[in-house]
């Protein structure tokens, strides 16, 4: 089983020393099985303000898992998915325009189904997509796997 964080969980992470410690608690055991979303990079640039958050973030996170070759993009496939998601969600909901963080969830949960990876996530919106984006995993921080 592949892991990847979502951007509330990371930004937890950085802010909060128990997350921080949780998390290197669950890499020291996983950290094989652990990838970096592009979605995920996306959106914690466009929070990185200053540029010492954005190096930090550089240094600290995307160069990190880019090193180890455990950063994944989404396809054409995968943007095609999130699209259609996104349809049948605003047809289902009554909605006309789609928030920008929830076309960013369409996307990641898109490609975490595409490469196999169960994302780590503490956002309910995905509770929303299961019904049409069959054949994905997300779960709460921080599972228990067995190696």
């Amino acid at each position: 089983m592949k892991f990847t964080c979502d951007t509330n969980v990371l930004v937890d992470v950085l802010r909060d020393p128990s997350a921080e410690e949780a998390f290197s608690v669950f890499l020291s055991r996983f950290s094989h099985l652990t990838y970096l979303s592009a979605v995920v990079i996306l959106e914690l640039r466009a929070g990185a303000r200053t540029s010492r958050q954005a190096k930090l973030l550089d240094q600290e996170v995307v160069q990190r898992f880019a090193r180890a070759n455990r950063v994944f993009t989404p396809s054409a496939d995968a943007f095609s998915a999130a699209g259609k998601l996104l349809a049948t969600l605003a047809n289902r909901e009554g909605w006309t325009d789609a928030h920008p963080s929830l076309v960013h969830d369409a996307l990641l949960a898109a490609s975490c189904r595409e490469s196999g990876v169960t994302l780590i996530t503490r956002d309910r919106d995905f509770a929303r997509f299961k019904t049409v984006l069959r054949g994905w995993r997300f779960v709460a921080p921080w599972p228990q796997v067995s190696q």
